[in-house]
This record gives C-alpha cells, sequence and structure tokens, in this order.
C-alpha cells in the first residue's frame, strides 16, 4: 500500500502491527467490526497483533481473524515491540495506546494512537503521526489513505 502526503516522503506500508488490549480488544475480547476491517486490510498488508497477553484471551480472540499472533515476554515489552517492528520493516503501520508502544511508534513509518475505552498513554500519544478516538477509525484511515491527506499533508 503506498501512501503519498503532499509535502512529505512518499511511504509504502507492508505491514500492520497491532496492540491487542486497549487497541483491537477491551477487557480482552476483540471489538465489533474489527475482524470485517482486518478482512479488508489482509489483501493489501500483512497483518501481526503483538500482545503481552494480559487477560489470557489473545490466541481465542485472533482465531478466525487474518493474523500472525506474537505473545511477547511480560518484562522489556517497550523493547520486544520495537525489535519486531525493527525486523519486519521498513514499511510497517501500527496502532496502539500504551506505554509498551512508544518505542514501537517510534520504529515505524506511520503511528496511530488509539484513545478508546482505556485512553492512550501521552508518551506514545506524542510518538504518534495522528491520533484517532476508536480502532476502527484508524483501520478505516488506511483501508481509506486519502483521509490522512488533510491532517498530515505540509
Amino acid at each position: 500500500m503506498e501512501i503519498v502526503i503532499p509535502g512529505q516522503k512518499r511511504v509504502v506500508i507492508n505491514h500492520l502491527v497491532l496492540d491487542f488490549n486497549g487497541t483491537i480488544a477491551l477487557d480482552g475480547v476483540v471489538l465489533p467490526d474489527v475482524m470485517e476491517k482486518l478482512i479488508k486490510l489482509n489483501k493489501l498488508l500483512k497483518i501481526h497483533v503483538l500482545t503481552a497477553d494480559s487477560n489470557g484471551s489473545a490466541a481465542r480472540e485472533c482465531m478466525g481473524l487474518p493474523v500472525e499472533l506474537n505473545v511477547i515476554g511480560k518484562e522489556n515489552q517497550r523493547e520486544e515491540k520495537s525489535a519486531f517492528v525493527r525486523k519486519i520493516g521498513p514499511g510497517v503501520a501500527a496502532l496502539g495506546n500504551g506505554v509498551n508502544d512508544e518505542l514501537m511508534f517510534r520504529e515505524s513509518d506511520l503511528s496511530i494512537a488509539i484513545i478508546g475505552k482505556e485512553g492512550c498513554a501521552t508518551v506514545t500519544l506524542i510518538a504518534s503521526t495522528i491520533v484517532v478516538r476508536e480502532v476502527t477509525d484508524g483501520l478505516d484511515l488506511l483501508l481509506m489513505h486519502h483521509r490522512l491527506i488533510p491532517t498530515l499533508r505540509k
């Protein structure tokens, strides 16, 4: 997927990295409409879910989703997420909301902070390219990336 924003460098996105809890899931349950959007995005990108799986539900909830699930350790989550993005990049878009997503955002070509019902950590918000209320809004920005232009053009 190629994203062209006037006044900025052209970006080719090949991978989408998603946080689980607070981003695509609430209280360990995938949010409504996420599956439909991920199925559409799967035609354009390889989708990865990175999670420490705090609720122990990620494997069950991601079953049937077109994603590669990666469970990370309980310690050093920031560094693990950042290293994962470095390994698969360049060409990474990331969505998240927690402190442990900040370094991943800094490594990504496009980072979308999700406010959602849990809120978003300030350091992650500051590291993001763009901020949206809900994960479905962020996924829609990737599906209809012309919507990024008014916000990000220079």
